[in-house]
């Protein structure tokens, strides 16, 4: 005889909003006008893209420059 796999379906059907995960998870869905970053979390962002878009400055002017599209010579258009 083989044992009946446990299920978890009760889980869907709470509606109450408990500690949980999965239900902190669904009422954030369902109000998005709610939900906000906390002041610590954007300033560590906000400061995480400024060094990003150091880096990337650096980056840009420390490489060679290439020349995609060379000045053209009015001599050869004779």
């Amino acid at each position: 005889m083989t044992r009946r796999k446990k299920t978890r379906s009760l889980a869907d059907k709470v509606t109450l909003r408990t500690g949980r995960r999965k239900d902190y998870r669904k009422w954030r869905h369902e109000n998005p006008d709610q939900v906000t970053s906390s002041r610590r979390f954007t300033q560590k962002k906000r400061q995480q893209r400024k060094l990003q878009a150091a880096r990337k400055l650096a980056r840009q002017q420390a490489g060679q420059e290439i020349h995609i599209h060379p000045p053209r010579d009015d001599r050869e258009s004779d």
